[in-house]
């Protein structure tokens, strides 16, 4: 009783920690449960164009704020001879490229690659707090046809949220009042327009902001920022587009900027400019999401398989599917009633399977261990010792393989040139113990575990090459402790097994047979 329930208490503690595990990778990390899951990497280029009057000039450009919804792999800046900084103050970070003298026509790069993590930003913090909006100046024609406006829109509008996009909708109408007409001025700019909301919104009490971006479209080319209104409503920050009111962060929209701070500053420049180019490239996420992990080291990942040589890795790709394999065995054993050559011999036959694949693989198995006991059968005649006999055997399934070797090179069979993947060792011992059981029990037993072993060896062959097993292997291996929990509750099982179930059935159908 003491022993199940200490049995009990281990499985659970190894499906807790393996499943912990795994969902900690999965949605703190961002590990993708897919292989075939995939990123879209944006780069992005600013290029800087300005002419130099020949005096000292200090060029100042707003850069991206890193959020939790995006990742920043690379930030590349370039310039002819000039010296670089990197500033951050609170109203966000700064690129700073300076020069002694400078003349004529001057150029600046600035270059990301990003991707989207796809989570959600955090509410404000103390720090991005907004201060008490502070009331425009309007002149008092200018303030009365503002205070109407607010008045009617006031009057539609039931909270913050409701007022900002209806005010917005206002101030885009087809058909604007007098009073709309007057605020507006015949002024088109996107930068009044941004403004003009900001203020009308100030006059109401309600604290906004400027905010910057960029659509991110593949292949585009001179692109220009686009203006979005924040608000701050009920303790966080509010986007609203200011052509059609709607709110939320649209799709592939990178913010490059927040607060009425200047995007470029040029001290000692005229005629500045600035465009942007984009282009878009697929990746993997998971080597998006290792590369990003390393990168902080985090310690799940600092001390993990990524962290070894490339080599080894490789290794442990094959290693760690042994599990499988052996959970495969368990339950054919356990669950089936299959008969087979020894516990290992299916797997190690499943792993040489995967390197010459399974076709193959099945004609190299039958040849090598059929010639073997034809000439193992051959040996036992010679009443030879254990030891020799055994040694004879490893020496006779090696000449098998070369040959096979040699004769698959002549003939351009690349495949069966894989032969020597499979344990030669085992091969051998395989071939003494079918030897032996074919003299103690007869070649039908002999039939029924090698046949037995290599059923088991073609199930687990299939699983172990199934790509999102390999791929969950690899990036998850605290799986393996599921898998171990699973084998240590099948190791507990003493019921009948399906091959006993068809047994028994057959006998109870004759018992029914003769009750009649």
């Amino acid at each position: 009783m003491y022993a199940k329930l200490r049995l009990y208490i281990v499985v659970i503690l190894l499906l807790g920690f393996g499943i912990g595990l795994t969902l900690y990778k999965h949605f703190a990390l961002g590990f993708p449960l897919s292989p075939d899951d995939k990123k879209s990497v944006w780069t992005i280029e600013a290029r800087i164009d300005f002419v130099a009057r020949g005096d000292p000039v200090i060029v100042s450009f707003a850069l991206p704020p890193e959020t939790p919804d995006v990742v920043f792999m690379e930030e590349d800046f370039a310039s002819s001879d000039y010296g670089f900084s990197e500033l951050t103050s609170p109203s966000g970070r700064r690129a700073q490229w300076s020069k002694r003298v400078a003349s004529g026509l001057q150029t600046a790069y600035y270059r990301l690659s990003m991707y989207e993590t796809g989570q959600i930003a955090h509410p404000a913090m103390a720090a991005d707090l907004p201060s008490e909006p502070e009331k425009p100046e309007f002149d008092e024609v200018l303030k009365t046809a503002a205070t109407t406006l607010l008045d009617q829109v006031r009057s539609k509008s039931a909270n913050t949220e409701i007022f900002t996009r209806e005010l917005i909708t206002t101030l885009n109408s087809k058909a604007p009042s007098q009073n709309l007409s007057l605020l507006i001025n015949d002024q088109s700019s996107e930068d009044y327009k941004t403004h003009l909301i900001i203020n009308l919104l100030a006059l109401e009490g309600i604290s906004a902001r400027i905010v910057r971006g960029l659509y991110l479209e593949d292949g585009r080319r001179r692109q220009s920022l686009t203006n979005f209104v924040e608000v701050y409503i009920g303790n966080e920050w509010l986007l609203f587009n200011q052509n059609s009111g709607k709110s939320g962060k649209p799709k592939k929209f990178l913010v490059w900027q927040r607060g009425d701070q200047s995007l470029l500053d040029v001290v000692g420049g005229k005629n500045s400019q600035i465009s942007f180019s984009i282009i878009r490239n697929v990746h993997s996420t998971r080597d998006l999401v290792v590369r990003d992990s390393m990168n902080k080291q985090a310690g799940i990942i600092d001390f993990s398989i990524y962290s070894l040589p490339i080599e080894q890795q490789n290794a442990f790709k094959m290693i760690l599917l042994l599990p499988i394999g052996a959970l495969i065995v368990v339950i054919m054993r356990l669950l089936i009633g299959l008969r087979t050559s020894g516990t290992f011999m299916p797997i190690l036959i499943a792993l040489a399977l995967i390197q010459t694949t399974l076709l193959t693989g099945i004609i190299i198995f039958l040849t090598v261990v059929g010639t073997g006991l034809l000439i193992r059968s051959y040996l036992s005649r010679l009443n030879l010792l254990f030891v020799a006999r055994i040694s004879a055997v490893i020496i006779v399934v090696i000449a098998i393989m070369a040959s096979i070797s040699i004769l698959s090179n002549k003939l351009g069979l690349d495949q069966a040139m894989t032969v020597t993947f499979f344990p030669m060792i085992i091969l051998a011992w395989t071939i003494e113990r079918m030897s032996v059981l074919w003299e103690e029990d007869g070649p039908r037993e002999v039939f029924i575990q090698g046949g037995g072993s290599l059923l088991t060896a073609v199930i687990a062959y299939l699983f172990m090459t199934n790509r999102t097993i390999e791929y969950l292997t690899f990036n998850f291996p605290e799986l393996m402790l599921v898998n171990l929990s699973l084998i240590l509750i099948l190791g507990q099982y003493t019921g009948y097994r399906l091959s006993e179930l068809y047994r028994f059935h057959a006998l109870e159908r004759r018992n029914v047979a003769g009750k009649r």
